[in-house]
């Protein structure tokens, strides 16, 4: 199902993260862009070693930030890793928004046009996935009008609550825009 805002497509799925052929896809990550379990494992398996290689290059990085590299052997040409927790942590609602943020930013102002995130904080962080779906929702409605590049945010979620939560949110802050 999809939603327009602004000139973003807004889509929520069920699937597979680590299978999009987007430009960009999300790692939800710690703050040392370790690539261990959750999301980040799935993303180190299907990408290959070439992306931890390069995450040792850029991070760590501050809790609440994000940071890009390339894609490796996935469909999607990058990664870009919101750190939304430390190492062993758990994700809060203010780094999940910040991390959020960032990650938007860094593909808007990277060019590209298309991006897929998981429900970031909420595997291993153990963030509620209601909180979660409302706070990346109310990212991308605060980035539309500004967004230049960006054009599909796809929401990819693992499992029928996270994907209930966010279709509920999407009817809720983007059917009236």
């Amino acid at each position: 199902m999809s939603w327009r805002v602004n000139r973003l497509t807004v889509e929520v799925q069920q699937g597979d993260l680590t299978t999009q052929d987007v430009d960009a896809i999300v790692n939800a990550a710690n703050n040392d862009l370790e690539l261990g379990g959750g999301v980040a494992g799935a993303i180190a398996r299907a990408g290959g070693p070439a992306i931890q290689a390069e995450c040792r290059t850029v991070g760590p990085i501050e809790v609440g930030d994000a940071a890009i590299t390339g894609g490796g052997r996935l469909k999607a040409r990058h990664v870009i890793h919101a750190a939304s927790m430390r190492l062993g942590g758990r994700t809060t609602a203010e780094s999940l928004r910040r991390s959020t943020r960032r990650s938007l930013e860094i593909a808007d102002h990277r060019g590209l046009r298309s991006i897929a995130l998981p429900a970031i904080g909420t595997g291993i962080a153990h963030f509620p996935v209601g909180e979660c779906a409302r706070i990346m929702m109310e990212e991308v409605v605060a980035l539309a009008p500004a967004a230049t590049s960006l054009r599909d945010v796809r929401f990819v979620l693992f499992g029928d609550e996270a994907e209930s939560a966010f279709r509920t949110e999407a009817d809720r802050q983007l059917t009236a825009k």
